[in-house]
């Protein structure tokens, strides 16, 4: 860990507060002020349609400016948005509030290369450690996020106002940090190493298995996080439980990230990849068994960690499909699978737990958790075929 990443991390970190915030409000804003209750994640479900609709203008704005003033005009993009979530709030407009997060957006594709820019920041032989270290500054989100949610819930008259205008105060200071650190400088196209058709790369089998893992891993765990403010309510729950489980949902998606890496340096991605999807089901079985916090708490760290695993497999096995010339097509390309399926979750999460129950909700995830765990298996069968044809 040099100066760099260490600083990337705490932008992680906060980038990660505002998620969790969004996460644990704008269900509960929605659901106060949507015209009808299966809205009630219509704003959670802006936030990432606004991220997949600015993953294209994203990846032009890092090849054109490079990463360090693509990330700076995201977190600017942060304050603004995050402002006037506290305007809509404050007047009670919920479909001003979309809008908002739907332009808060655009952070949210920015931020999501953090992960990637921190494998260009350390040596080639210690990249998974470095991915797995930075998306570890999320636990900062772990413990701010749910912090800022109850602490800043009635700073205002109108509930959750003050919380919005906390995540610009903690926008400003990520601003301040990413001042700090230095990034490589954007790749300058060369004759001799031609970049590939984003077609061309996306066909290969890792890049394939990547991306679906990647997504369907991410969207599960937005399914079941984004209802779970709401149906801890409805099981009658108080707010400071829901804080509390996605307080340690977080830290389980982060925590292991001190050592995730290593996990993939000696093992693998994919071997580490499915564990995550066992750990996933575990969540899903624990889910289902009951409604009391405990069983709340246990199955969201369980997603947590299932998360960590699965993801940052994914972002280390991604790597290996593309070469620097063609990264910013192809983590915009990766991006964009993330945020639709997170988009379609969001929704499928506000309209399935207010008219089904949590019950069909978690019944519903285990189909994604399988098809990934089939992805994995066709991937490792399809290597172990080609290393003797290329031996």
């Amino acid at each position: 860990m040099n100066k760099n990443l260490w600083l990337l991390a705490a932008c992680q970190g906060l980038f990660l507060t505002n998620n969790v915030v969004f996460i644990a409000i704008n269900g509960l804003v929605g659901w106060k002020l949507a015209p009808l209750g299966w809205m009630a994640t219509l704003p959670v479900m802006a936030y990432v349609v606004g991220g997949a609709l600015s993953t294209g203008l994203v990846a032009k704005v890092q090849m054109r400016f490079g990463r360090k003033v693509s990330f700076q005009l995201g977190l600017v993009v942060a304050l603004l948005s995050a402002l006037l979530c506290a305007y809509a709030a404050a007047g009670q407009n919920f479909w001003l509030l979309c809008t908002a997060t739907l332009v808060a957006g655009y952070y949210n594709a920015n931020a999501n290369l953090y992960r990637f820019a921190a494998a260009e920041l350390s040596a080639a032989k210690s990249r998974e450690k470095a991915v797995s270290l930075v998306l570890a500054g999320g636990l900062l989100g772990a413990v701010l996020g749910p912090y800022l949610a109850a602490r800043t819930r009635d700073v205002f008259p109108v509930a959750f106002a003050g919380a919005y205008v906390a995540l610009a105060v903690v926008a400003l200071l990520a601003i301040a940090l990413l001042s700090f650190i230095e990034f490589a400088p954007p790749t300058v196209p060369s004759a001799t190493h031609s970049a590939r058709p984003l077609r061309q790369i996306m066909r290969q089998p890792i890049f394939i298995v990547a991306a679906v893992s990647g997504a369907l891993g991410y969207g599960v765990m937005n399914l079941l996080m984004a209802a779970t403010p709401i149906a801890m309510q409805q099981c009658g729950l108080p707010f400071s439980d829901a804080a509390q489980v996605l307080q340690w949902h977080v830290i389980g998606m982060f925590a292991p990230g001190f050592f995730t890496g290593h996990l993939i340096k000696r093992f693998g991605a994919l071997p580490v990849m499915g564990i995550g999807v066992a750990l996933l089901l575990a969540c899903i079985l624990v889910a289902l068994s009951g409604i009391e916090l405990h069983q709340f708490l246990v199955a969201l760290f369980l997603l947590g960690v299932g998360w960590n695993f699965l993801f940052t497999g994914s972002t280390t096995l991604s790597l290996s499909a593309y070469g620097p010339q063609e990264k910013d097509a192809a983590q915009g390309a990766l991006n964009f699978f993330v945020f639709m399926t997170l988009a379609l979750s969001s929704f499928s999460s506000g309209v399935l737990v207010t008219t089904s129950g949590w019950t069909i909700l978690n019944y519903g995830s285990l189909i994604p958790v399988v098809l990934t765990g089939i992805a994995l298996v066709w991937l490792a069968n399809h290597l172990k075929s080609v290393r003797p044809a290329t031996a």
